[in-house]
């Protein structure tokens, strides 16, 4: 069964009110460990809607041109699998341009058929081959659309198709089917000792397509696998997918189950949560209720897209007034456990990239500096704390640039501290 047909079947019992967000959410475990499964045929099994629902969502299905028969694009299907055969992170479909694939961070045009330009007829027919009516109309009416798009028996994709001033345009991102353990992904070991926290607040930074995601998920499953809580995510769209271990996990994705973040951060909070994940703290509610929440009993991670962990917490607090700012300070600075900040670095090598990772651990020292408005002295203390497992990211950047892992240009591009590394770039190490 595809993913398409699923997902419209789980979206409208949610816009008209027949279905919970939780009854959904376990309908979509099911058919995604399942993918022959139907979710109408599962609904209906389970009993979870009444029987005129169901047959006015066969009606909806059927006025939709979807029903069972709707099916993955087959054009855009073998760029996808062409994309993920070539170990891409990312495939782009934009008008007057190749195919192209971002690989270890650089986009080319993808190889063989997949090179030829693209008509913005021919993007614009692509986009609409995968989506559904609706998702069609948000695009038509708003520009834009976002979501996780699933080939069947392939990968899951976040997805973005925009319409931009040449036509449209769809970008996917190739998103794992196996969360990889923090072992597998070489995380230090104080990144465990975070998730076994069980309040305050641990940030995951860092740019766009810097594996924030990746990481966050590792840390999550780390929890379901060692504990016997609730864990709640709260994602836009919602990436990898989490098979229940130790806990139980319930996802849900902004826009298809709830309106933004922060109405979804004020739902989970009454849905009794032993950790809850923020995909994104993009605005001042969802911070103060995140931090509200690391205070009242619930461990909360998040994301930030900051650099390094002194400006992640200038730009945590500064999005409060100016009157809120120091009763916030002192809030911040009992509850954060640590901030993780991270950049993905291209290998000297050419064979793929490497993880360079700052890390803030907090102590009585670093408490105190939050709440003197301090940040800028962050580095000095992380610098002395290094048995507890912190870290700079130049200490990082160095420890690669020993190694021979990356070149000194890279280094000297990414470092805080360039004149450290200007004798390195001269040498050409």
């Amino acid at each position: 069964m595809s993913a398409s047909y699923n997902d419209y079947v789980l979206t409208t019992s949610l816009e008209q009110g027949w279905m919970t967000a939780e009854q959904a959410e376990q309908v979509r475990v099911v058919t995604t460990a399942n993918p022959k499964v139907a979710a109408l045929d599962l609904i209906e099994e389970q009993q979870l809607l009444p029987s005129e629902h169901i047959g006015m969502l066969r009606s909806l299905i059927e006025q939709a041109g979807g029903g069972a028969e709707v099916q993955d694009s087959s054009v855009v299907r073998a760029y996808l699998e062409r994309a993920v055969e070539m170990g891409a992170s990312d495939l782009h479909l934009g008008p007057d341009a190749p195919a192209l694939v971002r690989i270890h961070g650089q986009l080319a045009p993808m190889e063989g058929a997949g090179a030829r330009h693209l008509s913005k007829e021919e993007t614009e027919q692509l986009g609409r081959s995968f989506l559904l009516p609706k998702q069609t109309r948000t695009v038509e009416e708003h520009g834009s659309f976002d979501f996780c798009y699933e080939a069947e028996g392939l990968a899951r994709f976040r997805t973005s198709v925009v319409r931009q001033r040449r036509g449209w345009e769809s970008v996917f991102r190739v998103i794992s089917n196996k969360i990889r353990t923090m072992d597998e992904l070489g995380l230090p070991p104080v990144l465990k000792t975070l998730t076994r926290y069980h309040n305050g607040l641990v940030l995951v930074t860092g740019a766009v397509g810097s594996g924030k995601s990746t990481t966050l998920a590792s840390m999550v499953d780390n929890i379901n696998r060692e504990r016997k809580d609730h864990i709640i995510t709260l994602e836009d769209p919602i990436e990898y997918v989490f098979t229940p271990s130790g806990c139980q996990v319930s996802q849900r994705e902004i826009g298809a189950n709830s309106a933004s973040f922060s109405s979804a951060l004020r739902a989970a909070l009454r849905e009794d949560p032993d950790v809850i994940m923020v995909g994104e703290m993009r605005d001042l509610e969802t911070i103060s209720l995140a931090i509200s929440a690391s205070e009242t009993g619930h461990l909360v991670l998040g994301t930030l897209h900051t650099s390094t962990a002194a400006r992640t917490l200038d730009r945590l607090l500064d999005v409060f007034p100016v009157e809120q700012q120091s009763q916030i300070r002192t809030m911040v600075s009992e509850s954060l456990r640590g901030i993780v900040c991270q950049q993905l670095i291209p290998r000297k090598d050419g064979n793929g990239r490497v993880l360079a990772l700052e890390v803030l651990v907090n102590n009585p020292a670093v408490g105190n500096l939050i709440r003197e408005a301090k940040t800028f002295m962050l580095p000095g203390v992380m610098q002395t704390g290094k048995k507890l497992g912190m870290r700079l990211m130049d200490d990082s950047l160095q420890e690669h640039l020993d190694k021979g892992i990356i070149s000194g240009e890279e280094a000297y591009r990414r470092a805080e501290n360039k004149k450290a590394f200007a004798t390195g770039l001269a040498a050409g190490l």
